[in-house]
């Protein structure tokens, strides 16, 4: 029989018969890994693990301990869920159930709407389709078959969204009575799945059109075992008292209103002054790393957004084209097209670059009603973007000097845990594959000459570069994507981008794209959740909170509140006839990290009473000396 030779990630070749099955290659590895596995990519596709293999390829494993593998496991869960309600409720209709973050979610048409109760009986039902260890099976079908059978089974929302494929197949996942149109892939039966908990049940309009029927969303979460699922339930009530939205009303930090429209944040005078200080520091370390700041409009021309590519890999996030003087103007969904025409404003030589351009570019997409979040997703956000213009031969130094950039900003903002990522080549990709190549290396390289560990992401890169992604564990361990390192070897193609050279020749530069924060909107809210709204003095909205004892020591308090403010320091009074204890109940409820308190004795000896967040009693401390340890505390 003739054998196939399968490359590991660690390099090493495993031998093995033509035709032999993902699942049993992976034995051959191991046991435990062939019990963990979830999928697999084969040459950087994934596939089910009942995938047979005839030729020569590389094998990656997906186990629940990486994200792609938590994806699938949560996808497929989302399919017993699904299977569960339909033995239940047979005249429920089934929508879309995908995997999201931190777990999965379910749409169903159901006549009923469904109850704490009515969860509390789909888990057990759940528990059954476990327990029957049924086999998930693929298979693929004309689009003209598929839609005949599901016409048949009345799922009337898996037949038009067969409808508006463009493919001539479309694949199939059935386990036992259950079939689901989906892409895939999946685990190889269902008592891979450990513990389930079904968590809520919202609406949801189909398709996330206001103008669709309202559909009942079930969420919910599984982990191989029940000691994970619990640590995870117990994450999640933390989760519920850091909830940013929570946090957010309670300091008046931020508003949505249906009136300025859905997804579209206005920042509250106490927000705003967190937001300043993060800009400030932003821009005076940007100034200390060589980099210019620059501002672009948040319109262009509908040309703009074709030669970028926007209009053809990106249009449906993009707001509606406005006709302005006859022709067709886009609200920007990013800033690059815009630094790329102000790089061409002039010709460029080699002793100009490398050029980087810094933006606090507020752009627009347009996302889901049922995707958007509080802050963490919007539609209107500002980007801390910048866009660098490199030479080849600068390119190992400049990710270098841009990834340690990244690190430092992330840990001034009290961030010590990083995950890195390498992602490459999506499906829908501009560029030849030569490039993309060339561009995966380099940034390969470069993580490797800084001596960090990565974990591959395939198929997850730019539609026109791969990128490093930088993703931060906050307070109670959860990762948060935030900087991206994107390189680009293709917008310079197609802008027709060059320079000079020391050879009188003209070249192409390489330009990177990069993000240290991403947006400023879901970044707050990330931090509102990490500190749970006790920020560092540096950043806490008000630094002092100042509190008189009676109505004669007022004008010495707003004395020392217009000192304070003086020397740059964020300060509020509570000036109002309450009792002490109240008062300092309600200013430590509001997160301020110093609270004084300024009474006869105090005015005396020219001092404040201070109580510093989380303790007990105030002690006395000058002014100045006030002043001083506050400004210490400055990044």
């Amino acid at each position: 029989m003739e054998n196939i030779s399968i490359k590991l990630p660690d390099g090493s070749l495993l031998e093995a018969a033509k035709g032999t099955t993902v699942y049993d290659l992976i034995g051959k590895i191991g046991a435990g890994l062939q019990k963990a596995a979830v999928a697999a990519a084969i040459d950087g596709e994934l596939v089910d693990l009942t995938y047979v293999v005839e030729k020569d390829a590389s094998l990656t494993v997906h186990t629940f301990k990486d994200d792609t593998g938590q994806s699938i496991y949560w996808h497929s869960t989302s399919h017993i869920l699904a299977q569960a309600v339909k033995r239940l409720y047979p005249d429920a209709k089934y929508a879309i159930g995908p995997s999201i973050d931190n777990g999965f979610y379910y749409d169903f048409d159901c006549k009923t709407g469904f109850t704490p109760d009515d969860l509390e009986k789909i888990e057990k039902e759940i528990e059954k389709i476990q327990a029957e260890a049924l086999s998930v099976k693929r298979s693929v079908l004309s689009r003209k078959d598929a839609r005949s059978m599901f016409e048949k089974m009345g799922e009337t929302y898996k037949v038009e969204l067969i409808d508006d494929l463009e493919t001539d197949t479309v694949t199939v996942y059935e386990q036992g009575e259950f079939a689901d149109l989906c892409r895939g892939p999946h685990v190889i039966n269902t008592s891979v799945i450990g513990a389930v908990k079904l968590t809520k049940v919202a609406g949801a309009y189909w398709r996330g059109n206001e103008k669709n029927r309202m559909l009942q969303r079930i969420y919910g979460v599984s982990f191989p075992d029940k000691k994970q699922l619990k640590k995870h339930l117990d994450l999640l009530e933390e989760a519920k008292e850091r909830d940013h939205r929570k946090i957010g009303k309670e300091m008046s930090l931020f508003e949505f209103s249906q009136d300025v429209g859905p997804g579209l944040t206005m920042w509250t005078p106490k927000g705003a002054r967190i937001r300043t200080v993060i800009e400030d520091f932003w821009k005076k370390q940007h100034y200390r790393n060589g980099y210019d700041i620059v501002y672009t409009p948040h319109i262009g021309r509908s040309r703009l957004w074709e030669i970028s590519g926007h209009l053809d890999f990106y249009k449906d996030g993009m707001y509606s084209a406005m006709d302005i003087d006859g022709e067709d103007y886009y609200v920007k969904p990013m800033n690059c097209p815009f630094h790329i025409i102000l790089y061409k404003s002039e010709k460029r030589s080699y002793r100009d670059l490398p050029l980087r351009w810094a933006e606090f570019g507020t752009v627009y997409r347009y996302e889901k009603s049922g995707t958007l979040h509080g802050l963490l997703r919007v539609r209107g956000f500002t980007q801390d973007d910048a866009h660098l213009f490199i030479r080849e031969d600068q390119l190992t130094e400049e990710i270098s000097r841009t990834f340690k950039f990244m690190i430092f900003m992330l840990k001034s903002f009290g961030f010590e845990q990083f995950q890195v990522y390498l992602s490459t080549r999506p499906e829908k990709a501009v560029g030849s594959v030569e490039i993309w190549q060339k561009s995966e290396a380099a940034l390969a390289e470069s993580l490797k000459h800084l001596g960090v560990e990565y974990s591959l992401n395939e198929g997850d890169g730019a539609f026109y570069g791969p990128k490093i992604d930088v993703k931060v564990v906050d307070a109670i361990g959860r990762q948060w994507q935030l900087s991206t390192l994107q390189l680009d070897f293709n917008l310079p193609e197609r802008f027709d981008m060059t320079y000079t050279g020391a050879d009188g020749a003209e070249h192409r530069p390489i330009m990177i794209h990069r993000a240290l924060l991403g947006s400023l909107e879901r970044f707050f809210g990330i931090l509102i959740e990490h500190y749970k709204g006790a920020f560092p003095a540096w950043l806490a909205p008000v630094q002092v909170m100042l509190l008189n004892v009676g109505e004669d020591v007022i004008d010495d308090v707003k004395r020392v509140r217009d000192h304070l403010r003086s020397e740059g320091i964020r300060v509020e009074m509570n000036l109002r006839n309450e009792t002490m204890g109240y008062k300092i109940r309600e200013a430590v409820t509001s997160k301020a990290p110093y609270v004084c308190v300024i009474g006869h004795k105090e005015v005396e000896e020219g001092s404040v009473s201070v109580r510093t967040r989380g303790s007990q009693k105030g002690v006395s401390m000058n002014i100045e000396d006030l002043v001083d340890d506050i400004k210490k505390q400055a990044v």
